[in-house]
């Protein structure tokens, strides 16, 4: 298991009874997890005590319940500042799991720059959401394409890199389907040397039509994998869809790559997760697949 264990301002506090306790620079939150079906007693005293509690409905959705925190608030990462949004859907704005991602594709990144100084690495970002990925690859040095279908992730996302001083990097904001941007960018010829997929479970298409991940997971990723350059960087893809393994999305990101291309590089899978402080274990957070070249 892959952890994010860097945080200052993010804690996982503790887990029990289907939720997680949390706490995201100066704010408690008490938010659902679906991977929690253990119960024990709540003994932190913080789940008494919580600025924000979100609870879902019986009907379906739900909402916070409880909500004394402020709009929106920044916390930091490394050099990194994001600022969070408590969403309708239980969301922040923000999936510190992530990080230990971001840290993996930023050091490689790194590497190309400085064995190839002269040339900025290209990187896609696609379902690139709030810019969490992206603020990481440019401030490792590369040009980012951003794209999400949601011009609101967007203009997060250009907020969280301002807030980062990374406001006058080369970065492109693109908001468009991922499925098709990816199928125009295939015709005009561009390639890139690092790709990140983060795909939703469930979406919508272009003309309204509900798509499960697992249905359409193999041709996102075989056509993203046809933008790559000859020699790339890296491919990530994650996952939250419990009917996708890491070894399932390994397998098919392999399959996709071009017979030169997967064996000049290297495949990795595993779970992401997040320590839970009063506990010491890993709580899953999600999945992912990375391939790599060094």
């Amino acid at each position: 298991m892959w952890t994010s264990d860097k945080w200052i301002d993010y804690e996982l506090l503790d887990a029990e009874g289907g939720e997680r306790l949390e706490r995201w620079g100066d704010y408690i939150l008490i938010r659902p997890d679906p991977q929690i079906i253990w119960t024990g007693e709540r003994k932190n005293p913080l789940w008494r005590k919580a600025h924000g509690v979100y609870r879902r409905s019986k009907s379906g959705g739900g909402k916070w319940v409880v909500n004394k925190m402020p709009d929106n608030w920044n916390i930091n990462y490394g050099k990194l500042t994001f600022k969070l949004r408590p969403m309708g859907f239980k969301h922040t704005g923000l999936f510190p799991e992530q990080a230990v991602n971001w840290d993996w594709f930023s050091a490689l990144i790194r590497e190309r720059v400085e064995k190839e100084p002269d040339k900025k690495p290209k990187v896609l970002n696609l379902f690139a959401y709030t810019g969490g990925a992206t603020a990481a690859a440019a401030a490792a040095g590369a040009a980012v394409c951003h794209v999400d279908a949601s011009k609101g992730m967007v203009g997060a996302a250009k907020e969280n890199l301002a807030l980062s001083g990374l406001g006058d990097a080369p970065v492109r904001y693109i908001v468009d389907d991922c499925k098709k941007f990816v199928e125009r960018e295939i015709r005009r010829g561009n390639k890139y040397d690092g790709i990140i997929m983060d795909p939703p479970s469930y979406g919508r298409g272009p003309g309204g039509e509900v798509w499960k991940l697992e249905d359409c997971a193999f041709e996102l990723i075989s056509l993203a994998a046809s933008l790559l350059t000859e020699k790339p960087i890296f491919f990530l893809i994650n996952s939250y869809t419990t009917g996708l393994s890491p070894a399932t999305m390994g397998y098919m990101l392999m399959k996709s790559l071009p017979e030169a291309t997967a064996k000049m590089g290297q495949l990795e899978t595993g779970e992401l997760g997040l320590r839970v402080k009063d506990s010491g274990l890993p709580l899953p957070a999600g999945a992912s697949a990375r391939f790599f070249i060094k």
